[in-house]
């Protein structure tokens, strides 16, 4: 197709404010699906993503729009609304020439609105505003609009009015984006060079890596040459998602496709890498991405202990379909052999457990996530440290370091006075306060991310019922007075119980863990000490009784020494258990350390 009539554009927005569901209406529209197959969230296609009713990966589709008698390409790519899948919206974006900006009539701007703002931004794209659900009872598009001027300094004459459900205001919205989103330039006689913006692992053809072509035109059978990592590979498909895989003989520059080149592994391609012909390659690679940050860790156990191998595999597989999330060998005292794994967030962590149990059958102990902390040695040396059982002797280390967030928090205004409450609580420091309305305020604060990393989410949706929204991103590390808190089982420290801390809540969270262990762990037969320990100093326990059998109960009277024989010899028994026996710890246990303080 002609250059000109193609639009290449991302779909971004909050979460839930209608991303999906405006996708379908696209592809409705087009005809590229007919009403027999129409479902709701067409291009989510994992069943995770159905089941819980969002989406974890990008969806790029190629459609062919007409508008006003002239059909023209519409390359979209349906993104996350969640922040801890941003950077599935930055490599979108990055394959684009403008962005459909979604905001909820009925919520209006949220915090994940002004990030994916401002990303677009920084990828030099055109912004067409669009409000959604404008036929619900409780919509103010009007004063939406205005919130989008007033936030982000998009005149209001720019604003679409649809409702993505009912498919108002669509045949608008697609004249706006023939009008204002730039068709892609590129000469397509020159070099080929392209973006790798996804790749995904199929057990039959190896790996499909997902392109838009910037410039020269990529054909089947072409020898072709991945300029990061210097491999030579032939291309044996090439094809467009319409929604299905369509094959095609070639794909020109501005158009945005797939191929298929008998890549064996995940690993032998690079997401942002330069796809250019082996035989007459392009001067320079484009710009690409910056490797994804794994800002959340915790390890995986196998729960039989012997599904070690099968975890392995089961890992192995996952990553590659998800390059973001890395896992690397690990071993505990308590818990055997496993691995340590690296997430974008919480909700990133959790889909992956759940996808471990579901498509693998591989059941997991998985320990508290936590924070990568920065140490620097007394030699000089600065290290990472991803766990607290990676932490360097106290005599080692001349100062630690944990990551800072900027959070922006919004809210309604009569909920300010709580969220500054919580924000003191957890150690918060306050940047700046901006009023988007006269009854919707932005607040700016820096946050240590391990304050915030378990349950300050539920909080802020608490104390403002249901209404205050968050981003954040890491902004850098600064010094605090941390230290390391062991938790001591009988006798031995579990290293998976372990958490870095601030000094000014170890004494009281060190309790409150010790108080939800003994809940959690099982009665044995002997007595176990749970103790909390900095260093050589206890600073709080607790004891689980052990479970006792009454082996006096056969005396009936008779010479006293007779009892205290069979007790003395019950009380031996004990204290030999306690010396050899192993204290069954369950799952619920290693999550004591996430239990909110307040």
């Amino acid at each position: 197709m002609d250059q000109s009539r193609i639009r290449n554009f991302s779909i971004i927005a909050h979460i839930d404010h209608g991303k999906s569901t405006l996708a379908d209406r696209l592809l409705q529209r087009s005809g590229a699906i007919s009403e027999r197959q129409m479902r709701e969230q067409t291009l989510d296609d994992m069943e995770l993503e159905r089941e819980r009713g969002i989406t974890i990966k990008a969806s790029a589709v190629s459609v062919d729009m007409p508008v006003d008698g002239v059909s023209y390409m519409f390359n979209l790519i349906d993104t996350p609304g969640h922040v801890d899948f941003h950077y599935e919206v930055s490599r979108a974006l990055a394959a684009c020439d403008g962005a459909l900006l979604v905001v909820d009539a009925t919520q209006g701007v949220q915090a994940q609105t002004v990030a994916n703002a401002y990303a677009a931004v920084e990828n030099d794209l055109h912004i067409i505003p669009v409000v959604n659900k404008i036929d619900l009872p409780g919509a103010r598009p009007e004063d939406t609009a205005l919130e989008i001027e007033h936030v982000l300094g998009i005149p209001v004459d720019d604003v679409q009015f649809v409702s993505a459900k009912s498919g108002d205001g669509i045949e608008e919205m697609c004249r706006s984006i023939v009008k204002l989103i730039p068709p892609p330039s590129g000469d397509r006689a020159g070099h080929l060079q392209g973006l790798v913006f996804d790749a995904v692992y199929d057990e039959y053809r190896g790996v499909v890596c997902f392109t838009r072509i910037s410039q020269g035109r990529i054909r089947k059978g072409q020898k072709i040459l991945l300029m990061g990592r210097e491999r030579q590979y032939v291309v044996t498909e090439l094809g467009k998602m319409r929604p299905g895989r369509v094959v095609v003989d070639s794909l020109a520059a501005g158009e945005a496709g797939y191929f298929v080149a008998s890549i064996k592994t995940l690993a032998d391609v690079t997401v942002g890498d330069t796809v250019t012909d082996a035989l007459n390659p392009a001067a320079e690679p484009m710009p690409g991405y910056d490797p994804p940050k794994q800002v959340v860790f915790c390890d995986f156990y196998p729960a039989g202990g012997e599904e070690y191998d099968e975890l392995r595999d089961a890992l192995s597989r996952l990553s590659l379909n998800d390059a973001s999330f890395t896992f690397q060998p690990q071993s505990s005292d308590a818990l055997g052999f496993g691995f340590r794994c690296g997430f974008l967030g919480l909700l990133h962590m959790d889909i992956v457990q759940e996808r471990l149990e579901r498509e693998c059958g591989v059941d997991v102990v998985q320990t508290a996530p936590s924070v990568t902390y920065e140490a620097q040695l007394t030699s000089g040396e600065v290290v990472r440290v991803e766990a607290a059982g990676d932490l360097p002797s106290i005599d080692k280390i001349a100062e630690l370091r944990e990551p800072i967030i900027e959070t922006q928090i919004i809210t309604p205004a009569e909920s300010v006075g709580s969220i500054m409450k919580l924000a003191d609580q957890r150690r918060g420091i306050f940047k700046k306060q901006e009023y988007l309305s006269p009854q919707r305020v932005m607040l700016t604060y820096e946050f240590p991310f391990n304050e915030i990393l378990y349950d300050f989410y539920d909080r802020l949706k608490s104390v403002t019922r249901g209404y205050g929204t968050m981003d954040y991103h890491v902004i850098g590390f600064r010094t605090s007075d941390l230290v390391k808190m062991d938790i001591l089982v009988n006798g031995k420290a579990v290293d998976a119980l372990s958490v870095i801390l601030h000094r000014s809540t170890a004494d009281r969270r060190g309790r409150k863990i010790l108080t939800r262990l003994r809940q959690e762990i099982a009665r044995h037969l002997f007595e176990i000490p749970l103790q909390a320990a900095i260093g050589s100093r206890v600073i709080a326990r607790e004891t689980i009784k052990p479970l006792r059998k009454n082996v006096t109960a056969k005396c009936y009277g008779g010479d006293v020494t007779r009892k205290r024989k069979l007790l003395e010899k019950q009380k031996a028994g004990k204290k030999r258990m306690k010396t050899i026996g192993n204290v069954d710890i369950p799952q619920k246990a290693f999550m004591a350390v996430l239990e909110p303080e307040d």
